[in-house]
């Protein structure tokens, strides 16, 4: 293995120590934050999809009503593709009344048996009040079934890296091994934000009409928080009280995900506060653009004795501010590296590591095509290694 630290390792290291701010100076001197209510907290730079902040993030938890992010994308991609429209209608079933309307616990429009209602309410239901009949509605009116509709969930989930996500039904009620991680959820609601933003502005609607009641957003942040419009509550006995927020400030989007809180005023309390932080103690630093030059790796018998080293994708890393000045970089790779060498194949990968963060690597690849040295350079190294040795 062989370990490059003098050239492009050390100019990003130094870029890494640059970067830090008297106010970073100032914050590392500081005392920690006090620690977290909130359990399996997860913080994200909304721009870049860096996560800043990670306590237990990637354990799958029961999400409760956060798992209708995924129940609501499933609906936007049918809108996109053109199979419904906000004003197709779909009927309320005695299912989705029985079980998870009026008659039943949980968050509901309380939706007549047997009537007809829109997309259009039916997801302004799901996003803005977290109505449980609206989303079995809608799964019934899209797959024939909320089970078919789960396995529509479920798909979707792993085509887009969620790997931690089983859902088992629509809502988010309890069941058994219904769960995903705080870091996809983030993940999830980027893409539903990034991707569907005329959507998206529905989940900072503060309150919601249907026939004759008006039901409020239990959304914490909004109106508490300056520059906050999202994004889903979530609250079971299995899972406490959770949430995943988010709000722009100056330019700069955040998404806080957590659960475990233990009253709708715990979950306020925890949401100010961790969103106050996504912006005061959190930073995001892009080391190097995709495709610019890292390094160099040195090359064995090839027509050039070394080859660039390029980023496969934008090299950026998030975290504490104090911690970011800590921080070193170097690049690992096999060598040297035997020829041929294509351009765009992965040689090596650059580690980013330091006191009080978790280690990350980057993949490095081949900036140009290194053929093989001709016959004579060959023939001389042979004879080299033969009277001196490697």
């Amino acid at each position: 293995m062989h370990i490059n630290r003098a050239t492009g390792a050390l100019a990003i290291a130094l870029v890494l120590i640059a970067l830090a701010s008297p106010a970073d100076a100032q914050r590392r001197r500081a005392p920690a934050a006090p620690p977290s209510v909130a359990q399996h907290v997860t913080i994200m730079d909304a721009a870049t999809g860096a996560i800043l902040a990670c306590d237990d993030c990637s354990t799958p938890i029961p999400p409760a009503s956060m798992s209708k992010l995924m129940t609501v994308l499933v609906v936007l991609e049918r809108l996109q593709a053109g199979d419904i429209t906000l004003d197709t209608q779909y009927t309320v079933s005695e299912y989705a009344w029985r079980d998870h309307g009026a008659p039943s616990g949980g968050s509901h429009m309380f939706l007549p048996i047997n009537s007809q209602v829109s997309v259009r309410d039916l997801l302004r239901g799901a996003i803005i009040v977290s109505a449980n009949d609206a989303c079995v509605v809608l799964a019934e009116g899209i797959a024939g079934s909320e089970g078919a509709f789960v396995d529509i969930m479920n798909r979707r989930a792993q085509e887009l890296g969620l790997t931690s996500a089983h859902f088992r039904n629509a809502t988010g009620v309890d069941a058994e091994n219904h769960r995903i991680s705080s870091a996809d959820l983030a993940r999830l609601a980027r893409h539903l934000m990034t991707t569907y933003p005329e959507y998206y502005r529905i989940y900072s609607e503060r309150e919601f009409s249907f026939g004759n009641r008006t039901q409020p957003n239990r959304n914490p942040l909004l109106g508490a928080f300056e520059g906050a419009d999202g994004v889903k509550t979530g609250h079971t006995d299995e899972s406490g009280y959770g949430l995943v927020g988010s709000a722009e400030v100056n330019g700069q989007r955040r998404i806080i995900v957590f659960n475990g809180t233990r009253s709708m005023a715990d979950r306020r309390s925890e949401a100010l506060r961790l969103m106050r932080s996504a912006f005061t103690d959190y930073a995001v630093r892009t080391l190097a653009s995709a495709g610019e030059q890292v390094s160099e790796a040195q090359v064995y018998l090839g027509g050039r004795r070394t080859v660039p080293l390029v980023a496969q994708g934008d090299i950026i890393i998030g975290g504490r501010s104090g911690v970011q000045s800590t921080l070193t970089a170097h690049v690992v790779y096999d060598g040297p590296i035997h020829p041929p060498i294509r351009e765009g194949d992965v040689v090596a990968r650059l580690v980013v590591e330091g006191p009080g963060f978790e280690a990350q690597e980057f993949p490095l690849a081949a900036g140009r095509n290194v053929g093989k040295a001709n016959w004579f350079a060959r023939a001389w190294e042979g004879l080299r290694l033969t009277f001196f040795g490697p």
